[in-house]
């Protein structure tokens, strides 16, 4: 067994990734599926609210700066809209917030993630350590 299979999840977790810079998300779904995830890449905010609300996610990498709906939109309506949501919303950004503004966002999704800290085998590390 070579050293990308170590940390494979017992079951395939369904990954939605919803971010707009083509090249960070060819990363993500790359390094995400050689780490046996399934993955499903969405590129702007109203296209990920619909994926979310479908609930067929185990974990959502939600990005901040998206076209037609920013992200911190969306995981709003989710909160409003489905609380009841069985997937784990990560926010990822590499804005720089205020304590007040992460503090907030924080409160909502289930983690928060700066993308420039991680690279993507890091991210797929982070997210099998989650409880999901």
């Amino acid at each position: 067994m070579n050293e990308d299979q170590t940390s494979l999840p017992a079951t395939p977790k369904r990954v939605l990734c919803v971010e707009d810079e083509h090249f960070i998300n060819e990363l993500y779904a790359r390094a995400l599926t050689k780490a046996g995830y399934q993955t499903t890449v969405v590129t702007d905010g109203e296209q990920a609210l619909q994926e979310i609300l479908s609930d067929e996610y185990d974990i959502v990498l939600l990005d901040i700066m998206l076209p037609s709906l920013i992200g911190t939109e969306v995981l709003k309506r989710i909160r409003a809209d489905k609380p009841d949501l069985k997937a784990k919303i990560i926010i990822t950004t590499n804005l720089e917030l205020s304590e007040e503004n992460r503090a907030a966002i924080e409160a909502q999704a289930d983690g928060y993630v700066v993308k420039a800290d991680l690279t993507p085998r890091q991210m797929a590390e982070f997210l099998a350590q989650l409880n999901v």
